[in-house]
């Protein structure tokens, strides 16, 4: 037994496939469990730590939304502030799990661990995994040693840093994975073993979210017309997933000027799974064009996490929409 071990887990559920059995009268999975059903469904999870369950919502993946997302995060952090609780599990569906641990991780005011977990088989399905990925989380989630570490993803044995997990295949178990970097760590029977850090990052604390952010995916012949109508309708900031270094056609960089001398946020990332934003060819259509425009560079985040980061940015002070200097900081940090 760790150090914390003895101590209480928080399992926080959320629905997703780890909740879902098939109906046979549709032929499909459809939301079927509780939190309390699948911390049940685990053997021996008791001798790990002392586990209590509540649940948030029981939503497919698809359904989360940033609102969602912010109740977790003010959740997780009321319990975390509890003497008895050494950290927080969340049951989560694996569409968007890599947006809701890059939302919880940047607003993350606890060293105490939160752990997302999720499955990719129903829990009525043949060999499901969930019960062996909640086994997995919990350990993390009571174990000291996860104290300092952010928010982390746990599949599979593995530990992911939120910010670089991305989910990357559609059906398989092994399916999240941190390109580039790899795990920080993974899941023993008899300890955590964790191989590195994640680098520590801005924390954001905003009272509410008030900032609508869209996202454009850039594509072959793209014009600006997403961008005007994002603009019209009241969007706070546009999040422009270009292509490689964060290119784009050149039919987008008028709209570009236009939402950016409104007072819109336009901010540039890019549809690979690795590196970073950087303004390092000068044609029409390139990120230094962007950059003249008003635009700012993304880093190396993926669009969807982008858009979360300036959500809460923007929430908690509107005024970085006419500070290019911070936003580029915020953003490249």
């Amino acid at each position: 037994m760790t150090c914390c071990s003895k101590k209480k887990v928080m399992v926080l559920a959320t629905g997703g496939t780890i909740a879902m059995k098939m109906d046979e009268k549709i032929g499909a999975l459809v939301p079927a469990c509780t939190g309390e059903d699948l911390v049940a469904a685990v053997p021996g999870l008791d001798k790990v730590a002392h586990v209590e369950v509540e649940q948030i919502c029981n939503v497919a993946s698809p359904n989360m939304t940033p609102e969602i997302m912010f109740k977790l995060h003010q959740r997780a952090e009321e319990l975390l502030a509890r003497d008895d609780v050494a950290g927080v599990v969340i049951t989560h569906g694996t569409d968007t799990l890599e947006e809701t641990s890059y939302f919880l991780d940047i607003t993350h005011q606890s060293d105490k661990p939160i752990v997302l977990t999720a499955a990719m088989r129903g829990a009525g399905d043949v060999s499901p995994d969930g019960p062996a990925n909640i086994y997995c989380a919990v350990q993390a989630a009571a174990d000291c040693s996860s104290r300092g570490k952010g928010v982390m993803v746990c599949l599979n044995n593995l530990l992911h840093a939120a910010g670089e997990v991305m989910k990357t295949h559609s059906a398989n178990c092994a399916t999240f994975a941190s390109p580039w970097w790899g795990p920080i760590g993974y899941v023993e029977a008899d300890r955590i073993v964790y191989r590195r850090v994640p680098v520590a990052h801005r924390i954001f604390n905003p009272k509410a979210l008030t900032a609508r952010v869209d996202l454009i995916k850039a594509v072959t012949g793209s014009d600006r017309t997403y961008i005007d109508f994002a603009v019209a309708q009241g969007c706070k900031g546009i999040i422009v997933e270009g292509f490689g270094r964060g290119n784009i056609p050149p039919m987008m960089e008028d709209g570009i000027s236009d939402a950016c001398a409104k007072g819109v946020v336009v901010i540039i990332s890019t549809r690979t799974p690795g590196g970073r934003v950087l303004d390092v060819y000068g044609y029409p259509g390139s990120v230094t064009d962007s950059c003249k425009r008003g635009a700012i560079m993304g880093g190396e985040i993926s669009a969807a996490k982008a858009r979360l980061k300036l959500i809460l940015a923007l929430s908690e002070n509107p005024e970085l929409a006419g500070d290019r200097k911070t936003l580029q900081e915020i953003f490249d940090e």
